[in-house]
């Protein structure tokens, strides 16, 4: 926990602490913060940051933490003293404004694993979100406990762009700085307004934190069987390969959409939200987050009709990276607290942009902690800044951005966990099939689910499968509800050549990824054959 202190303090009386949803969505129209949707929901807009900015995140290097980092491009060393620096701009930033919001409250919805959260900001829809994607102290969602200690503060000054004389200072060249300390439990934004950021600082935390609890922390989604409280899959991926999109399924119970734990009891969800990507939404498609779309959510950066107030989710002119959030019991019969059981299934999503990988795979322990510790798949467009369209990403662990500790230790509790608990490991493709792309298509979302149905049913680990003779992986003959031809990626290219050229490259890639980790013989074995 961190003492704040400036020439002019924080003062209680200036700072609106966990408002109601309907007092803080009120405050956020009259400041012109945002405007409501036909639906209900407040759309907000980000500036000119529509997605996370990993390039200006620094993490403060004290000889407490310093041996057990993964230090590299992912955690960049900031020293003690600009780290200061950060703080006391934010601060004296925050110290300016008329009136600040502030929420308290946890993430991790187990009782014996939660961290308190502390958000000050003095955007209201900045604090919206906090309760939205956080738990609220004496709600269902936490339990109906009240008791609520700080562990963690988040000082959201984003408003505030770095000065060329701050920059200069810092010897960065961007306005935006977020800087994030393990020893002093803080997070500090500067320069970008992307409320994402706040998110994903504490699962950072957590990704530190639990691991101390033997607490796996874990980048995905989950869901249970609602007649089989014992049937509970996990969805890993990075944002955008469908984590949100196939864990919210109306025939089971939705656990979580993102950030997960996995401890001695079971998996528990580590927020009370969820915060799904709004481009292309249907109704149709996905109709537990359309209607999950209501007063109380956050759409960001969405264009909304100017007349009808209707959400055009198929508009892209400001970024591909649309997004609402909303509280987890907005989707009908989500498991409140969000604790399930040790799973059954756990499923390695990618969004393979080269259209080789197979949709859907059952690996051994082996090419499990080879494809967890790869975490290959597609920056998706929008998601970060300057990604525009799909590119080939190895993101350890399926969550590489969120990552303090080394990747090889995650990958050891996961292996540990698989052992004990005797869990079936799947890797379904949701990208691109009959060509890379821009040649060929997605995968159809129906098919997918159908795959997804098969896994959590039992069928598909008794089908007889066909070993792919480049990547390894065994590939089933028969999925109910899908066509035989779309299964075996080859066959669903015009040109074979082309398809096993493109198949090795990807397998090379693989290969090169693949050195910059220790593994154990039999796991880096069980990689592709090249």
């Amino acid at each position: 926990m961190t003492t704040i202190t400036t020439n002019r303090s924080l003062s209680a009386d200036r700072m609106h602490t966990n408002l109601s949803t309907a007092e803080l969505v009120e405050r956020a129209l009259l400041r012109g913060e945002g405007k409501l949707a036909d639906n209900g929901a407040i759309v907000c807009m980000t500036g000119d940051r529509t997605g996370r900015s990993p390039t200006d995140k620094y993490l403060e290097d004290t000889p407490d933490i310093h041996d057990k980092i993964w230090w590299g491009n992912v955690n960049r060393p900031i020293t003690p003293e600009l780290f200061d620096r950060a703080l006391a701009i934010a601060t004296e930033h925050l110290a300016e404004q008329d009136e600040l919001f502030t929420f308290e409250g946890f993430a991790g919805a187990d009782p014996e694993h939660r961290l308190g959260v502390k958000v000050i900001t003095e955007q209201a829809w900045h604090a919206l979100f906090a309760e939205t994607l956080f738990i609220k102290p004496g709600s269902p969602a936490a339990g109906g406990s009240t008791e609520w200690n700080q562990d963690w503060t988040i000082l959201n000054a984003g408003r505030h762009k770095l000065t060329e004389a701050e920059q200069k200072e810092f010897g960065v060249t961007s306005p935006i700085l977020i800087a994030q300390s393990l020893t002093k439990k803080t997070v500090v934004i500067l320069g970008t307004e992307y409320a994402g950021e706040m998110k994903k600082s504490i699962f950072y935390a957590m990704n530190y934190d639990m691991p101390d609890q033997s607490v796996f922390p874990m980048h995905c989604s989950a869901n249970v069987s609602k007649s089989d409280p014992s049937n509970v899959s996990l969805f890993f991926g990075l944002s955008g390969t469908g984590k949100t999109t196939l864990s919210a399924d109306e025939h089971r119970a939705l656990i979580g959409d993102d950030e997960h734990g996995w401890g001695p009891q079971g998996v528990f969800n580590f927020e009370g939200g969820c915060y799904a990507k709004c481009v292309k939404l249907t109704e149709e498609g996905e109709p537990q987050i359309w209607n999950a779309i209501k007063f109380g959510s956050v759409l960001e950066n969405t264009v909304v009709d100017e007349h009808t107030r209707k959400p055009d989710y198929f508009n892209v002119s400001i970024t591909e990276n649309t997004r609402v959030t909303y509280p987890v019991d907005y989707i009908p019969g989500a498991i409140i607290p969000s604790i399930g059981t040790h799973p059954k299934n756990v499923i390695f999503l990618t969004a393979d942009a080269f259209g080789v990988l197979p949709p859907v795979a059952r690996l051994s322990p082996e090419q499990a902690m080879y494809y967890f510790i790869n975490g290959y798949t597609s920056k998706l467009a929008g998601t970060e800044a300057g990604v525009t369209e799909p590119q080939p990403n190895f993101s350890p662990c399926f969550g590489g951005p969120f990552l303090p500790r080394r990747p090889t230790e995650y990958a050891q509790m996961l292996a540990e966990r698989i052992k004990r608990y005797r869990v079936n490991v799947w890797l379904l493709n949701t990208g691109w099939t009959g060509g890379p792309y821009g040649v060929g298509k997605r995968f159809d979302l129906a098919y997918t689910r159908a795959m997804v149905s098969a896994i959590q049913g039992g069928t598909l680990a008794r089908e007889e499968y066909d070993e792919d003779p480049i990547f390894g992986l065994m590939i089933p003959r028969h999925v109910d509800g899908v066509p035989a031809g779309v299964l075996h990626p080859e066959s669903t290219w015009k040109d074979p050549a082309a398809y096993e050229k493109t198949a090795r490259e990807l397998a090379k890639k693989f290969r090169a990824n693949d050195e910059k980790f220790r593994m154990d013989d039999a796991v880096r074995a069980a990689g592709p054959r090249v």
